[in-house]
């Protein structure tokens, strides 16, 4: 922020300090609203919080505001969560709905907060009827009092971010923490038979229904039929949804709009079961999720899925190309912890015998060819230096046909920005293929 911002000029009093955070100027301030990147730890906010003071996260911060009568649907878990609700917005959007599609995906909640705040009647700001909130396990770890979703979906959970979580059971506590204000009108989502968080839910579900992925009631997915069956007993829900016409690559995309269906529905604003059906085909993924850049001239489909950034995503990606013959790209900093004896990478072995080949890259490439070698990996694997060396090595590899997929399971830190900047320069490489 600048001196020449307009928050200045409006209001002339706000200070902006950068760098040393002074701790009186924090144990003095009436509110303390914590960016989810800023770990508790952190400028004595565990203290200020434990000691009483009011601390909150943006996302409570947010809710606070929030009319009533939005209806909320919260989506977090380690995996899927910006695609399930990015899915659900477009089939509210294409059923008529005006919706706000935000948190941890793009647009902070508290812009639409501020915007609620900043309404008139004469000139209404904010329009949605509905709010869909992605929400990471960092938004959570401040206890909230007002974020009481209509929907709120779990999604899956698996290692990832223990270095700021500690332990798999406080991952899974900052995940169940969205269920914790739940009344009996409101729908719990999460997966069937993940002991951490079924040992979590039960701290923080008492009064809501509950709806199960892959048990009902809640939702089935058949993926060979590429069919759901949604069942919530409550809201009278017990019908079918045809996946066949989405347009997104790889079958966990069947997994992912069943999800969002169900959520949908969880909603209970007189959507029914064929409306949904119907906006299977509208659906859309995200940039560098499984996304198709390009089929270049010599057969070949080039595939971004860059946001794989740990083991368990890519390997759901790669389970939804059973049967498509490809060359993968693994590689960049992998999330190891040191008290781990495995890094993961072994269980990519079974998904990956039918391929074209592997190429690993990047600071971890060495260790994830070693480890699928040793866990006997008959696929060719070769190492390359560098994400622009693997794609010169994929395009000499690939035939007619083929498919070169980007999806490295590791974090993007030690050639690039971010994962979107991975993909980016994933995508001008395959487009300098003519």
């Amino acid at each position: 922020m600048t001196q020449q911002d307009p928050l200045f000029e409006k209001h002339g009093n706000l200070r902006t300090i950068l760098g040393h955070c002074d701790k009186e100027l924090l144990e003095n301030a009436e509110r303390v609203v914590v960016s989810p990147g800023v770990p508790l730890e952190n400028y004595g906010l565990s203290s200020l919080l434990q000691s009483g003071g009011q601390v909150l996260s943006e996302l409570e911060f947010a809710a606070e505001v929030l009319p009533k009568c939005i209806k909320v649907l919260a989506v977090t878990g380690t995996n899927g969560k910006s695609t399930v609700t990015t899915f659900a917005g477009q089939m509210l959007s294409h059923l008529g709905f005006k919706t706000f599609v935000g948190g941890n995906l793009g647009t902070p909640l508290s812009e639409a907060s501020v915007q609620c705040l900043t309404s008139s009647s004469v000139e209404p700001k904010f329009q949605a009827s509905m709010i869909l909130v992605e929400v990471s396990s960092y938004q959570m770890e401040i206890p909230n009092k007002c974020l009481c979703p209509s929907v709120a979906v779990v999604l899956n959970l698996t290692p990832d971010h223990l270095e700021r979580h500690s332990t798999m059971r406080d991952y899974a506590m900052m995940k169940c923490r969205i269920f914790s204000h739940m009344s009996h009108s409101k729908l719990a989502v999460l997966p069937i038979g993940n002991e951490h968080l079924d040992e979590a839910f039960k701290d923080y579900v008492h009064n809501c229904n509950v709806a199960w992925l892959g048990a009902f009631p809640g939702v089935k997915v058949d993926m060979e039929a590429k069919v759901a069956d949604l069942r919530i007993p409550y809201m009278g829900v017990a019908s079918r949804a045809q996946l066949g016409s989405i347009k997104a690559m790889g079958t966990h995309n069947y997994h992912n709009a069943a999800v969002a269906a169900l959520s949908v529905l969880g909603l209970n604003v007189g959507i029914d079961t064929d409306s949904i059906s119907e906006t299977i085909a509208t659906l859309r993924t995200l940039p560098h999720r499984m996304q198709i850049v390009r089929r270049d001239n010599q057969g070949v489909t080039w595939v971004d899925d860059s946001k794989a950034t740990n083991v368990e995503s890519t390997y759901t990606g790669l389970m939804g190309l059973k049967e498509q013959k490809s060359v993968v790209l693994l590689g960049g900093v992998a999330k190891v912890l040191k008290d781990r004896k495995s890094n993961g990478f072994e269980q990519l072995v079974e998904p990956l015998m039918h391929h074209r080949c592997v190429i690993t890259f990047g600071s971890s490439g060495k260790m994830i060819q070693e480890t699928l070698q040793a866990g006997g990996l008959r696929t060719t694997c070769i190492r390359a230096t560098n994400l622009e060396d693997a794609v010169n090595c994929a395009r000499s590899m690939a035939r007619y046909g083929d498919a070169i997929v980007l999806s490295p399971g590791c974090a993007s830190f030690d050639e690039f920005k971010n994962f979107e900047h991975r993909g980016k320069v994933f995508q001008e490489l395959a487009f300098a293929f003519q």
